[in-house]
């Protein structure tokens, strides 16, 4: 097995091309589009970084972010510091750095599309125009909405959202990001060296563009954040359900699935590039290895695993109630009084806690953030009576 096709030149696709053509292999990355812009923040978290150094240390303009605003349906606010930052790029040059450094380690970039795949033979075939091209395996990285799925479900409704955003011509030093009353998504504003990226993301099963639309435009107006001279951009990703992740082919005898197409997303956060970039590398692994049908084990031993607990309670996230409120909610205004929640929270945001440790560290520092917060709604009512008017006999009734 020599001959490797990628379809698709995004993140997933860039790296596992690059890893193979390192390794030796004939590589040829197929993509319509080469480096172009999403309606994503584009950051990239700690363990992206740790995993990809060259993300950090490189020339490429890129935004260094330590402080993320979290913002509740009803206006209660949060500001977390972070001691890993968030690296924050354009689409467009993010891709294209990385088909550079594919490029550079042997890989073809061919700009064409490829309209079919067929794998049924021992080598796999296909169709770009009108020729036919053969391949010993393929490495499907063309996204969530791609048709080409050899022997493997497509992802449904109940496994997307949409995004909708406008790249405004506006400069910020902070990420924020707000939630909605009964909806399972969130806002956000995503600032980049020259623009900002402002959007929204909401499920595709439970949501309708035109409300993403007028939520995405009150939290503009509110945040003061114009629309003027601003693109406007939608595209679909996903947001897998457990039994998609668990369950879903996503690898035969000569074709994978990497990245979005494998619906290897964050279904809490939406996070998705370092997993298209760990897929990527790991598919690339499985095939240096001479073992692919490896690469699901890979995947869950790597991160899958973490992902399908986010599923359990991704729900329970967005829709759930804690002490009377909504958890977003409550999630802001224990941040707000809990010095050792906050750290906690800071931690996943950042990318350095995953969800299969966070409920054991959850109950480990329960009796501490319940005391903080306790005593910051004390002192508040403290320092309340402390400025409350006296009260003179000549005001009594």
């Amino acid at each position: 097995m020599r001959e490797i096709v990628v379809v698709g030149g995004g993140p997933s696709g860039a790296m596992c091309g690059e890893r193979l053509a390192r390794a030796g292999y004939s590589v040829t990355i197929y993509d319509e589009h080469l480096a172009w812009e999403k309606p994503c923040g584009g950051g990239l978290t700690h363990k992206a970084l740790e995993a990809y150094p060259f993300l950090l240390n490189g020339p490429y303009p890129k935004k260094l972010i330590r402080t993320v605003e979290l913002i509740s349906s009803k206006g209660h606010r949060a500001l977390l510091t972070l001691d890993q930052p968030i690296v924050i790029y354009s689409r467009t040059v993010l891709n294209g750095l990385l088909l550079e450094r594919a490029a550079a380690a042997g890989c073809r970039i061919v700009r064409s599309r490829v309209n079919q795949i067929e794998t049924s033979a021992k080598r796999a075939t296909l169709a770009i125009g009108d020729a036919r091209i053969e391949a010993d395996f393929i490495v499907i990285a063309a996204g969530a909405r791609n048709a080409l799925l050899p022997n493997t479900q497509p992802l449904s409704r109940s496994d997307l959202e949409m995004t909708l955003g406008y790249f405004v011509p506006a400069q910020a030093e902070g990420i924020s990001v707000k939630f909605l009353r009964h909806f399972e998504g969130y806002l956000w504003s995503f600032p980049r060296c020259d623009h900002l990226s402002v959007g929204i993301c909401g499920s595709m099963a439970r949501h309708t563009s035109q409300e993403l639309r007028r939520h995405l435009h009150a939290f503009m107006d509110g945040e003061n954040i114009p629309r003027e001279g601003g693109r406007f951009y939608s595209h679909v990703l996903p947001s897998p359900r457990k039994q998609t992740l668990s369950a879903r082919k996503v690898v035969g005898p000569n074709w994978a699935l990497v990245g979005d197409a494998a619906a290897w997303v964050d279904p809490i956060t939406g996070e998705g590039l370092y997993y298209a970039l760990r897929s990527g590398d790991l598919m690339a692994e499985a095939l240096i290895a001479g073992k692919a049908r490896e690469y699901p084990a890979r995947i869950r031993k790597a991160f899958s695993a973490d992902l399908e607990f986010a599923t359990r309670i991704a729900r329970r996230f967005y829709r759930g109630r804690f002490l009377g409120g909504a958890v977003a909610t409550r999630m802001i205004q224990f941040i707000e009084r809990s010095p050792t929640f906050r750290s906690l929270m800071a931690d996943v945001f950042s990318g350095s806690q995953n969800y299969c440790s966070l409920k054991r560290r959850l109950w480990t520092q329960c009796g501490t953030t319940l005391t903080e917060v306790v005593g910051s709604l004390l002192k508040g009512q403290t320092v309340a009576a402390k400025n409350a008017p006296a009260v003179g006999t000549d005001d009594m009734p």
